[in-house]
């Protein structure tokens, strides 16, 4: 019924990375003689999954566009990028630096998010990639993917038959 957006996050996490490992000790051979090894993600892997975990988004279908609707508390537009990669992932990125320590104030608690921010979508089939737009305003970014026009259907055509 509805064009299926991917924002699962085993899904879009599986979609443009390979996980990397890294392999820890080696553990003895089990009763068959193989040896094995535990594996566990990469570094960049877990923080790329804690950055998307993080981001909040909502979408959005109208009769003429998708509207992707993400918050970005404290990220300037010049800190944000809106990328479309392998022709039908629309990736958003971007980062918030931590305020520069000032001498005599120290801080007594600190609860607002600095870091990275990721999010990423899969695009339906009708989303045109070529008219893409994206504006911030008060740390929300939304992007607006324009639909396709659906291609016209065809009619079928009458053949006169002939008797002979």
């Amino acid at each position: 019924m509805y064009p299926q957006i991917s924002t699962t996050f085993e899904e879009t996490l599986d979609l443009t990375e390979e996980i990397e490992f890294e392999t820890d000790e080696e553990i003895p051979s089990d009763q068959s003689g193989r040896r094995s090894h535990r594996i566990r993600p990469s570094r960049s892997y877990i923080r790329n999954a804690k950055a998307m975990a993080a981001t909040l988004a909502d979408v959005k279908e109208y009769p003429d566009s998708y509207v992707f609707i993400i918050d970005l508390p404290g990220c300037k537009s010049d800190d944000i990028k809106v990328q479309v990669m392998n022709e039908n992932l629309l990736v958003i990125t971007a980062k918030r630096k931590r305020e520069e320590e000032k001498e005599g104030v120290q801080y007594v608690k600190i609860e607002r998010r600095a870091g990275k921010f990721l999010k990423k979508f899969v695009l339906p089939e009708d989303a045109n990639k070529e008219a893409i737009s994206a504006k911030t305003e008060d740390g929300v970014l939304t992007v607006t993917a324009q639909k396709t026009a659906p291609p016209e259907s065809k009619k079928p055509r009458t053949i006169e038959v002939k008797v002979t």
